[in-house]
């Protein structure tokens, strides 16, 4: 393991200088909020070592940071989930760590404990090595995103890079909702439900796997369908200012896939159960049918 070049493999823990927040708090239910902060600074030895006194100011210092300023005297038992995540991030920070592991902080915390790590991770420019399922989470707070799947490293890369440009169906899939569908592609050309597609990319050919975004479909009324996909209104979900529609390929392609449209967009369409579209399709991204895999 190397920090700046430097092999601290056999070094002490305190040496290496980590900060660890747990996914379950882990604080000492026996210590105040402010002792539990300063419990790092308390082990350190000879020219290391921080006096009682001097661990104190500091911890008071991080619960001001982490916006828990006049709760330092309280125990973890008497703090909610989000408040003992924030003392557990403080703790974490005391040592000043070279590098911040954060073991899936957030599990069911309110979206304010995340936007708070932002902002001081961007403050205090710590590198943090976050692991978590949340899709959302992980292009939210990220730098950088390493997708691993089977304990094998499938992609890396900046977020917007890794989303819009999966190397393979399984990034595409895990990061954000994607429809998937079986298609073959000719010269240009994506044949699918009996519908000729052009791309704008002909390299691909044969057997594919088409995706494509819920928010990369437009639906159309009263157009020309050439080049377009028909499609039947399932059903309508309103969600805050999105609207999910599930739609349905004609008769012999049952798999629904999923569209986003604006509020404006979906009072423009008067869109009902029942009513027959065309789906226009944008940044499709194609994968060889073997790509996917057997599952284990």
């Amino acid at each position: 393991m190397l920090f700046d070049g430097i092999d601290v493999t056999r070094a002490t823990p305190a040496q290496r200088r980590i900060g660890l927040v747990f996914q379950h708090y882990a604080l000492f239910k026996h210590l105040t909020v402010l002792d539990n902060i300063a419990f790092g600074l308390t082990l350190r030895r000879g020219a290391a070592r921080v006096d009682a006194g001097a661990s104190r100011a500091k911890a008071s210092q991080l619960l001001q940071l982490v916006q828990l300023d006049g709760l330092g005297e309280r125990y973890p038992g008497q703090l909610s989930g989000g408040q003992r995540q924030r003392v557990g991030l403080a703790r974490a920070l005391a040592i000043e760590p070279r590098v911040l592991l954060l073991d899936e902080p957030f599990g069911a915390l309110d979206a304010q404990v995340r936007n708070d790590l932002r902002r001081l991770q961007r403050e205090l420019r710590v590198t943090t090595l976050f692991v978590t399922h949340d899709q959302e989470e992980a292009l939210e707070l990220a730098d950088r995103v390493a997708v691993i799947h089977r304990g094998r490293l499938q992609q890396v890369g900046r977020p917007d890079d890794v989303y819009e440009h999966p190397s393979n169906p399984f990034v595409c899939e895990f990061l954000g909702n994607s429809n998937r569908f079986a298609a073959r592609a000719d010269g240009g050309v994506l044949h699918l439900a009996g519908t000729a597609l052009p791309l704008a990319d002909g390299r691909a050919s044969g057997a594919v796997l088409a995706y494509v975004r819920p928010h990369d479909v437009e639906l159309l009324r009263g157009v020309d369908g050439e080049g377009l996909l028909p499609v039947t209104v399932d059903e309508i979900h309103v969600v805050g200012s999105l609207v999910h529609v599930l739609a349905r390929l004609k008769e012999g392609h049952d798999a629904p896939f999923e569209v986003h449209v604006s509020r404006g967009q979906f009072g423009a369409l008067a869109l009902q159960r029942g009513d027959q579209l065309y789906a226009r399709l944008s940044n499709l991204k194609l994968f060889p049918a073997t790509a996917l895999g057997p599952e284990p």
